[in-house]
């Protein structure tokens, strides 16, 4: 146009911006261009370049823009602009000042004004201030608005309301959009504990008649990889292709990934990002951690060194997850090497959870020592994870004074958490010192902290069966007790010797048939004996266990995958142990 002469206007330079909105440098050459052909007397122009310098994190340019352009030439879409500037920049203060000039000058308060408003004070996780504009749109019957509704929804979740709170919002919109119910799906996802309400809600979504898109699919299927449940997984799968979400959607696709490598099913995770058109940075830490945490190192590195070759920038995430894998194989020096070249090489700063893997990566290997002195020495002061890893290293290399070193501070930080206290009385269980064993236990009644029952489930014909330790309830407990009597008169046969150190009761007031009993009762034993029960020869069996695998049914279910020709797979609170033909994919180092 401007080759050819032919003139342009303010509504011309705001379409061009618009669609320069991701390229900084454009968007000041074209600001000059404005101010210097008069452009910038347009409203549009001026909202136009609000918009994009506070999206690109340019605020101090957006509020310049918004000073010059005045009182008299401001709409309301300048001041819904620089508003939501100010949320994006975590700046709910200056936010409100602006809100409050807004109603005094007489300037309508429209949907677009709250909705703003309510991403600045999400931002800021501030609940009081929400409230308030919450009352103030009932006052004008904008809470009904769908635009209005999934901000409060947001905002109830992320400042400290309740979910109850966010479903009476849903209540009070007559008819919520699909940005509305995908607001709820991903803030009951975002809770771990409210997994199963996020499927519930995506029912409820279809039955309302809106078709779920590529945002539904990514939050619902981070409910699944939560609840481990691969059948509704594979489901919410089918649901992805029959909907017509294009086979090149990214986010799906990762989504997938992730959730098949959490559910167990490795393979169908792999074959998801082999078949994936093209991949981002997501992709390759989805797949990468999956191998990390199914103990395959080395598919890791190779996936990494791949993604390098290709020009892909690692991310922080990446390097977690690289670490994560070195210090489930074992690999402390190639650990050692990821760790430096993340910081001399890609120019990223470690933060708390890389010094965490690299404390579980020297813990796992003795090097406890190492691990003191790391923790001890890293910029950020010392939280949960970094103790609660050195801690449970102790046991494992029976380092009775670290333990109760780390068993302190772990105590500091949160009194009422049973950890330390189950592990330390576990440890002096295992050195024979009954009466401190009695005084921790002494310690946690006193303190009213009970331990956390172990408990496994597995999914079959679209049913969950929970089993507790040393828990009757179960229809066919009769059936497993009888199995596994059986199967381990088996696996002792093949060489399999209990370990009655994990039975955790005083050697001289229970007897070695007694100890043995309450080994077999074990949840994730009593779990496998019922997948193998109830499924065909040669099916592979999954079990989730919320606690970690205890080192005689780690020992057993390497016989039991023998004898029984199966492929079991048992997802505990730190990784998956594969057991096939008497191995475990851990390679006895865990």
């Amino acid at each position: 146009m401007r080759e050819r002469l032919i003139d342009a206007d303010g509504f011309t330079v705001s379409g061009v911006i618009t669609a320069c909105c991701n390229e900084v440098a454009l968007l000041r050459q074209l600001h000059s261009l404005a101010v210097f052909c008069g452009y910038d007397s347009y409203v549009s122009v001026n909202n136009s370049l609000l918009t994009f310098y506070g999206k690109n994190g340019l605020l101090e340019e957006a509020k310049e823009v918004f000073v010059a352009m005045g009182g008299h030439v401001r709409d309301e879409v300048s001041w819904n602009s620089m508003i939501v500037a100010y949320g994006q920049h975590k700046d709910g203060a200056k936010a409100m000042e602006l809100f409050r000039d807004m109603v005094h000058r007489g300037i309508e308060v429209d949907m677009f004004t709250v909705a703003s408003m309510l991403t600045a004070f999400t931002s800021r996780n501030d609940l009081s201030w929400g409230l308030q504009l919450h009352g103030k749109s009932i006052k004008t019957g904008l809470h009904c608005n769908s635009h209005v509704g999934s901000g409060l929804i947001d905002m109830y979740s992320k400042c400290g309301g309740t979910m109850l709170d966010s479903n009476k919002v849903l209540q009070e919109i007559p008819a919520p959009d699909s940005v509305v119910w995908n607001t709820m799906i991903s803030c009951y996802s975002r809770d771990d504990e409210l997994s199963e309400e996020a499927l519930h809600c995506l029912k409820q979504m279809q039955l309302s008649g809106h078709k779920p898109d590529d945002c539904t699919f990514s939050c619902a299927l981070s409910s699944c990889s939560t609840l481990s449940s691969p059948s509704t997984g594979k489901q919410l799968h089918a649901l992805a292709i029959k909907t017509d979400i294009p086979s090149n959607r990214i986010q799906v696709n990762n989504a997938l990934i992730a959730m098949y490598s959490r559910c167990g099913s490795l393979d169908y995770a792999r074959q998801v990002f082999d078949r994936m058109p093209q991949h981002n940075i997501v992709s390759l830490n989805s797949i990468i951690s999956g191998y990390a945490q199914h103990g395959k190192g080395s598919e890791a590195l190779l996936l990494f060194n791949q993604m390098i070759r290709v020009k892909m920038v690692p991310t922080s995430i990446t390097f977690i997850a690289l670490l994560s894998a070195c210090a489930h194989t074992g690999q402390v020096e190639e650990g050692r090497r990821y760790f430096n070249r993340m910081i001399n090489e890609f120019g990223i700063e470690p933060e708390a959870e890389h010094f965490s893997c690299m404390i579980d990566l020297l813990s796992r290997a003795g090097k406890l020592g190492e691990a003191k002195r790391l923790i001890e020495t890293m910029p950020f002061t010392p939280g949960m994870a970094a103790w609660a890893t050195l801690l449970g290293a102790c046991r494992k290399h029976g380092k009775m004074e670290l333990a109760e070193i780390a068993a302190n501070e772990l105590l500091q930080l949160e009194p009422t958490n049973a950890t330390p206290y189950v592990v330390l009385a576990n440890m002096y269980t295992d050195f024979g010192k009954w009466e401190d064993v009695a005084r921790v236990r002494k310690l946690m009644r006193d303190r009213g902290i009970k331990k956390l029952p172990g408990c496994s489930w597995l999914e079959l014909h679209n049913r969950v069966h929970v089993f507790v330790a040393e828990d009757n309830s179960h229809p066919m407990m009769k059936e497993i007790h009888d199995y596994l009597d059986w199967m381990v008169l088996k696996i002792k046969h093949a060489g399999y010797v209990p370990d009655l150190r994990f039975a955790l009761v005083k050697g001289d007031e229970t007897g070695e048939g007694e100890k043995e009993t309450r080994l077999r009762h074990h949840s994730e034993k009593l779990a496998v004996a019922f997948g193998l029960l109830s499924t065909t020869d040669g099916a592979p069996i999954v079990v989730m266990k919320n606690l970690r695998i205890c080192g005689d049914c780690h020992n057993a279910m390497k016989y039991i995958s023998q004898i029984s020709c199966r492929k079991i797979t048992v997802r505990d609170a730190n990784r998956f142990h594969c057991f096939e033909r008497g191995n475990c994919s851990c390679g006895d180092y865990w």
